[in-house]
């Protein structure tokens, strides 16, 4: 028998992040935890950044999936502590967003995911390769793309433009 804490992680897998429509909530994993309170559920959630625009509408469609899934009430607690990482989105959510046309991160630190201090460090120029034809032969031509957490590319083989979801 599935627990309503597990219906609610997979009405989750439904809510789409409003700034890349293709990435659930749970495959960018600003969804941190889900706790049964017997009452209400609890769905805790981690912003990309403190400032994102669009925390409120995530908080909204997380809340309204749980009500129309109907596992409510239910409340959302936002936990910016650790910071969230792309480290955090799913093998799933980077393949889905190399399928969209965006050139997935790369791990902050090579091999390891989940849960990460925040780290400073100069990174070497990393080749980005494009999500429509895979080639490493690409340059960057604005350091930021449709909003703050993606950058502007080209592909130099296929010529084709493409924005680049930033590692943090």
């Amino acid at each position: 028998m599935v627990t309503r804490t597990e219906r609610a992680w997979q009405v989750l897998d439904g809510v789409l992040d409003p700034e890349v429509p293709v990435l659930s909530v749970r495959d960018l994993g600003i969804v941190r935890d889900v706790i049964d309170h017997g009452a209400e559920l609890e769905v805790v959630l981690t912003p990309t950044y403190s400032g994102c625009p669009a925390t409120e509408a995530i908080e909204q469609g997380v809340l309204s999936a749980i009500e129309a899934g109907g596992l409510g009430p239910a409340r959302a607690t936002l936990r910016r502590a650790p910071a969230w990482t792309t480290d955090w989105i799913s093998d799933e959510g980077r393949r889905k967003l190399r399928e969209y046309g965006i050139a997935p991160p790369s791990h902050v630190i090579p091999g390891e995911a989940g849960l990460q201090g925040i780290r400073l460090f100069r990174r070497k120029p990393e080749t980005i390769p494009c999500p429509h034809c895979g080639s490493p032969h690409t340059e960057r031509l604005s350091a930021f793309g449709s909003t703050a957490c993606k950058s502007l590319h080209r592909c130099l083989s296929c010529r084709e433009p493409f924005e680049h979801f930033k590692p943090i």
